[in-house]
């Protein structure tokens, strides 16, 4: 086997890693979905109230719970395609990037959110994927993860700043800005290397 063989094998592999993973990942939030139907909305708990020290950690849970099946399809389709794209770089890298803006947009909800609220969903982890996928090849100097960002930031680059907008009160503007702040972070904590 060529070199070259082996580096197509080796890519084919982690496109397939990543696929398996955010498959996984989006079909879980629809059977927690169903699993809170079922049970009269019993996961509504675990969403971040602001400002209540006990609601710390529903952080990370929050990112996986959501508010009706709308809610968690509004999530699904950024989330397979920016988070298929994310893993490319490799799962371990995904999964750091991911945690990192679940954590920082949770406190984000947490800290500015109105009293009271209850705020859950994957939204804040999808802008966050946004921020970093539009950076990432930049600060990796990466010429096809240029041009991804780029294209990602032409197609969806709209609908999130719509989504940043404190006027919609039905959405959590704080957990998008948090995530999407993350997302760009994340995009320098977790550098790769360069590639010719």
């Amino acid at each position: 086997m060529t070199r070259t063989q082996v580096g197509e094998w080796g890519r084919s592999e982690r496109a397939r890693a990543a696929a398996k993973l955010i498959l996984a990942f989006v079909s879980l939030l629809w059977v927690l979905e169903v699993v809170d139907v079922a049970t009269g909305h019993a996961l509504g708990s675990y969403g971040v109230v602001a400002r209540e020290p006990g609601e710390l950690v529903d952080i990370v849970p929050s990112a996986f719970m959501h508010f009706g099946f709308a809610h968690v399809a509004a999530n699904s389709i950024p989330l397979l395609v920016f988070g298929f794209l994310a893993a490319l770089a490799g799962v371990r890298r995904f999964l750091a990037v991911s945690l990192m803006i679940i954590l920082v947009a949770g406190l984000g909800v947490w800290l500015f959110s109105p009293s009271g609220s209850n705020t859950a969903g994957a939204s804040g982890l999808v802008f966050g994927l946004f921020g970093y996928l539009v950076v990432r090849g930049f600060v990796d100097r990466r010429l096809l993860d240029v041009c991804v960002g780029l294209l990602i930031g032409a197609v969806w680059g709209s609908s999130i700043l719509l989504g940043l907008s404190p006027a919609d009160t039905g959405v959590s503007w704080q957990g998008h800005l948090f995530g999407l702040l993350a997302g760009v972070g994340a995009a320098f904590v977790f550098r790769g290397r360069a590639r010719a």
